[in-house]
């Protein structure tokens, strides 16, 4: 097994965030706003914000890069022999919260992990992936986004894109209302076989796949006209996003408990959200459209 080098890491992490920020900055015409910060336990990272843009309501794009010398809680739960070691812990995390309500929402994630001991082998791994969730589905747009995915999947082996849809459906599933979050994507983590090189290279691809994903979709629904009802069923959806996020999500735990900037951890909530006691879709409208045909696990390629 090769070595692990996460310098190497690091550099494209920060070369993605840039990346990514320019062409969403590029497409919408406004500016994204930057902080650096620093973590008191050790490292730091940056933060960058597009507010009250032209499409997207909300976008953040941040890279961090913090590392310690115990783990938290989070992390030892369900890996128990890192207890003792020093860590590093680094990626890249966004969220794009667009305006038009026919634009959906995504996310994204590649990330590195390093935990050390004196006289011990390091334990590494990565993880990652990519998820969109719509508010008004789209046949077109669907396909698009799982055949991106599967085609940045297939040179590391046929088995990879069902193995990690499966388990991005399976990890986005909002257990308390028996619902998907949105339509899955990808989503891997723990991946430290066959070796580093392989391991790293599939994450590269995953990282610079999700503008291939994305940005199609934005183009197609970008200028669709949209009203205050669309927007309220917008408002009322996002609010699942906030509850994912706030209960069942392990980054956004392990951020907390690590001591990481919490203005940043929580960049993914969108600006505007509601909630509605005992909220029914109309029969046979648009709005039930995404319960009945789009947020059911299905395969789309």
């Amino acid at each position: 097994m090769n070595k692990p080098d996460s310098h190497a890491v690091k550099q494209f992490l920060m070369q993605l965030q840039d990346t990514i920020c320019q062409q969403l900055a590029a497409i919408d015409g406004a500016a994204f706003e930057e902080e650096s910060w620093q973590r008191e336990g050790g490292g730091g990272g940056r933060s960058r914000v597009l507010r009250g843009g032209n499409i997207f309501e909300q976008a953040g794009v941040n890279f961090s890069h913090v590392y310690g010398d115990a783990m938290p809680a989070s992390a030892t739960a369900h890996r128990p022999e890192l207890a003792g070691r020093s860590f590093e812990a680094m990626g890249v995390s966004l969220v794009v919260h667009p305006l038009n309500p026919y634009v959906p929402t995504s996310h994204a994630n590649v990330r590195f992990f390093i935990a050390e001991k004196e006289g011990c082998e390091p334990v590494w791994w990565f993880g990652g992936g990519f998820d969109l969730t719509p508010f008004y589905g789209f046949e077109e747009d669907a396909v698009h986004w799982h055949k991106t995915a599967r085609d940045i999947c297939l040179p590391f082996g046929e088995e990879v894109f069902p193995r990690y849809k499966k388990w991005c459906d399976d990890y986005f599933f909002i257990r308390h209302r028996s619902e998907q979050r949105g339509i899955g994507g990808l989503f891997f983590d723990d991946l430290n076989t066959p070796d580093f090189d392989h391991c790293f290279s599939f994450m590269q691809a995953v990282g610079n796949g999700y503008l291939d994903a994305y940005l199609p979709i934005v183009e197609r629904r970008k200028a669709l006209p949209w009203g205050e009802r669309e927007r309220d069923f917008q408002l009322y959806r996002r609010g699942r996003y906030v509850e994912f996020n706030l209960v069942w999500d392990r980054g956004t735990l392990f951020g907390l408990q690590t001591g990481g900037r919490t203005e940043s951890i929580l960049m993914s909530m969108p600006p505007l959200v509601r909630w509605e006691y005992n909220y029914q879709p109309e029969e046979g409208s648009p709005e039930a459209a995404l319960y009945r045909d789009f947020l059911p696990v299905r395969e789309w390629v």
